[in-house]
C-alpha cells in the first residue's frame, strides 16, 4: 500500500505544471470533448508507465542492493533539482494532425510527451525502490489522472488555483527526502 500511495502522491505533485498537464489543457481547449481526452490520457499513461515500471523492476535484478541504493538516492536528488525547473509545452501538439480523432490524438500525444518525462523517470525509480510493480504503476497512473483529469474538465481555472511554484518546491522536497532516505537508509 505504501508503494501505491507514495507513487500516487509523487506523480500527482510532479505532474503539476508539467508539459503533459499543459498538453491536457491544450487538447481540452482544442477539442472540447473531455471524455475521449481523459480516456486517452488514461490509456497512454498505463502503456507508458507499465513500460517504465517494468524497466524499474528489471533494474533491481541487475544491480547489487548497494549500487541500487546509491543510484536511487542520487536519482531522487536529481529529480528534486529537476522539479524546480518548470516545463514548457512544445509546438508538437499544434503540428499534430487530428486525423486520429480526439481519443487517438490524445493517446499518441500523451504517450510521446511522457517519454523521458519526469513522471516516467519517477515511475522507473519508484518501481526499482519498492519492487512492487503493479502498485507503482497503478499509483503513478492514478497520480497522472488526479493531476490531468481536472484540467481537462475545468481548464485554465484549475491552473490558476494552484500556485505552481509552491507545488514544484513541495515536490522537490519530497524527492530530496526520498533521495536522502535511500542514501542514509
Amino acid at each position: 500500500m505504501e508503494a501505491f500511495l507514495v507513487s500516487t502522491g509523487i506523480v500527482a505533485l510532479a505532474e503539476m505544471g508539467d508539459k503533459t498537464q499543459l498538453l491536457a489543457l491544450l487538447l481540452a481547449a482544442r477539442f472540447r470533448k473531455p471524455w475521449p481526452i481523459v480516456l486517452g490520457i488514461f490509456v497512454a499513461t498505463i502503456a507508458n508507465h507499465a513500460m517504465a515500471g517494468a524497466l524499474g523492476a528489471w533494474v533491481t535484478t541487475q544491480l547489487s542492493p548497494q549500487a541500487l541504493r546509491w543510484i536511487l538516492g542520487a536519482s531522487f536528488i536529481a529529480m528534486a533539482v529537476w522539479m524546480l525547473i518548470p516545463d514548457k509545452l512544445d509546438d508538437e501538439a499544434d503540428r499534430q494532425s487530428s486525423r486520429f480523432g480526439v481519443f487517438g490524438t490524445t493517446v499518441l500525444m500523451f504517450f510521446l510527451a511522457e517519454m523521458g518525462d519526469k513522471t516516467q523517470i519517477a515511475t522507473v525509480m519508484l518501481a526499482a525502490r519498492y519492487e512492487a510493480y503493479f502498485a507503482v504503476v497503478a499509483g503513478t497512473t492514478l497520480g497522472m489522472m488526479l493531476a490531468n483529469a481536472p484540467v481537462v474538465w475545468l481548464g485554465e481555472r484549475v491552473t490558476r488555483l494552484v500556485p505552481l511554484r509552491v507545488v514544484h518546491i513541495v515536490s522537490a522536497l519530497v524527492f530530496l527526502c526520498l533521495g536522502l532516505f535511500a542514501l542514509l537508509g
